[in-house]
């Protein structure tokens, strides 16, 4: 996985079959991801949720989301960008039609309240972000072939490019949440291994 400070989870469990982190439990995983990562593969292949679930980054109270009340669960990432007034999916034309594309405004992730209180939420416990990042040409072969049977609109605006920069936006978020301290793990696929961020001294 280039140019992100991340290193091998060796303590795995196995969910039907799928690597996952020991410390985390079935009910916390949601799986996220730019247009042909995988997510709804791997949603399917575990039995969960597979109606697919949307989640703004910049909407206070994201995190008590009902979208979020059953998991495993894939999500579509709605993310602030500088320029535009309202978070987007990478998908929107709000985002394609921008050239270049926008660097992600990360002052406008609101993020979960830290937990205080013995009977208070840990809500940065309650969720394990599974970020799927393949290789940029491998996620536009997919969507190319998948784009010849028409069954995803987001395919029709299609290239190289716009994989590349879809999943570079993928990895800037997750890398976000996890410095600040929430649940994040990485994987290119579902035989891929598992990683976790690499924590510099500076972090809690």
């Amino acid at each position: 996985m280039p140019n992100l400070p991340t290193q091998p989870i060796d303590a795995v469990q196995h969910f039907k079959g799928t690597d996952f982190p020991a410390d985390i439990r079935f009910r916390q995983i949601l799986v996220t991801g730019p247009p042909g990562a995988g997510k709804s593969t791997l949603i399917m292949h575990l039995g969960g949720w597979s109606e697919e679930g949307y989640l703004d980054l910049a909407r206070k109270h994201w995190w008590r989301s009902e979208v979020l009340s059953v998991r495993p669960r894939e999500i579509h990432l709605g993310i602030p960008f500088q320029g535009l007034p309202n978070a987007v999916s990478v998908f929107d034309a709000e985002f394609l039609g921008c050239d270049p594309f926008p660097p992600i405004d990360f002052a406008r992730v609101i993020l979960p309240p830290r937990k205080r209180y013995f009977f208070s939420v840990d809500w940065y416990r309650r969720y394990a972000f599974e970020f799927l990042l393949p290789p940029p040409d491998l996620v536009l072969a997919r969507r190319t072939e998948r784009a010849r049977h028409s069954t995803h609109p987001v395919d029709a605006q299609l290239s190289l490019e716009i994989c590349t920069a879809q999943l570079d936006v993928f990895r800037r978020i997750a890398e976000h949440l996890h410095h600040q301290g929430l649940n994040v793990y990485l994987r290119e696929g579902m035989e891929g291994c598992l990683r976790r961020f690499v924590k510099s001294q500076s972090e809690p």
